[in-house]
């Protein structure tokens, strides 16, 4: 079959990989255009595009799939095309381009956390099973039959880039066993079913810390908007970005956002046990350990008592 592959970062390489080597014949690539990155905003390619220019394959860059898009997938005429976050929505004129239409590769057991990031809802809402599914796009968010899913368990250190980082290579497995199945006329999509869960794109202040909140609710958040768009809190009204702290079940003492010391172990109160702080950024500098971040305070800040805000 002549596939059509659409995605922009890291986690989308793997699926382009698998296709290339299970002997599709990928005939072009869509992703998002090059976008400024770093502090000297810096024009970069998408890491599919970088992956798609080292396989040679042509690539069509495009914010949204416009008409200008559409024709050029015409072009490639494609039989078949694959999915996986392209960071778009593909607008119906394009969805009949394909005569098999457009195979969705999403990282979710769907219908559970439809949109753009059901791994971090994911892990912030503390599902002990996730995974992936493949499904047939339609005009509906994340809506179309399912062609085959994949679980995978979510570990209790998980960030939601170490689990998308291996629902990326065994979705990518999926992805090819769907494609042959509709290459040789097996496949067959079910409707999904089950009760509807939603997962919007996260905002920076999706990773502020509620330290009010059980520890281990503190905990999965931290997890789930690690590395992006990470967690923080405030300090004396300066943003701190946090690495995921670690649960402290022994210490129930401390009060909310209270922080202490004692030797190279900082710990900080919740509302309910304490957790430990692993690793630390203030505004204007780089990650430390939590220790040296501690020793770095002023005397004046421990006679008042640091607490997070």
């Amino acid at each position: 079959m002549r596939v059509l592959f659409a995605g922009t970062p890291a986690v989308a390489v793997p699926s382009l990989d698998a296709l290339v080597d299970a002997g599709f014949d990928v005939v072009g690539v869509l992703t998002r255009p090059d976008a400024p990155l770093g502090r000297k905003r810096v024009l970069t390619p998408s890491p599919v595009a970088v992956r798609a220019g080292e396989l040679g394959l042509p690539v069509i860059r495009a914010a949204r799939i416009d008409e200008d898009a559409v024709a050029a997938i015409a072009d490639l005429r494609p039989d078949v095309a694959a999915i996986v976050a392209y960071g778009g929505l593909v607008p119906p004129r394009a969805l009949t381009i394909p005569a098999a239409g457009w195979v969705n590769l999403h990282f979710s057991l769907l219908p559970a956390w439809r949109g753009a990031a059901p791994v971090q809802h994911a892990v912030i809402a503390g599902d002990d099973v996730t995974g992936a599914s493949t499904f047939q796009l339609e005009a509906g968010l994340d809506t179309g039959p399912v062609f085959g899913r994949m679980t995978e368990t979510v570990r209790p250190e998980d960030t939601s880039g170490d689990l998308l980082e291996r629902l990326s290579r065994s979705g990518a497995v999926l992805l090819v066993q769907t494609l042959r199945s509709i290459g040789s006329a097996t496949a067959a999509a079910e409707p999904q079913r089950g009760d509807v869960t939603l997962a919007p794109k996260l905002s920076l202040e999706d990773g502020r810390l509620d330290w009010k909140q059980p520890a281990i609710a503190i905990n999965r958040r931290a997890r789930g908007v690690t590395p992006e768009p990470g967690a923080w809190t405030t300090l004396d009204g300066q943003r701190v970005k946090l690495s995921p702290p670690a649960l402290r079940p022994d210490r129930r003492d401390l009060a909310a956002g209270r922080v202490e010391v004692s030797g190279k172990t900082v710990l900080v109160g919740t509302g309910s046990y304490a957790l430990e702080l692993r690793t630390v950024q203030p505004a204007g500098r780089k990650p430390m350990p939590a220790a040296d971040w501690a020793r770095g305070l002023a005397p004046a800040e421990w006679t008042k008592g640091v607490v997070f805000e």
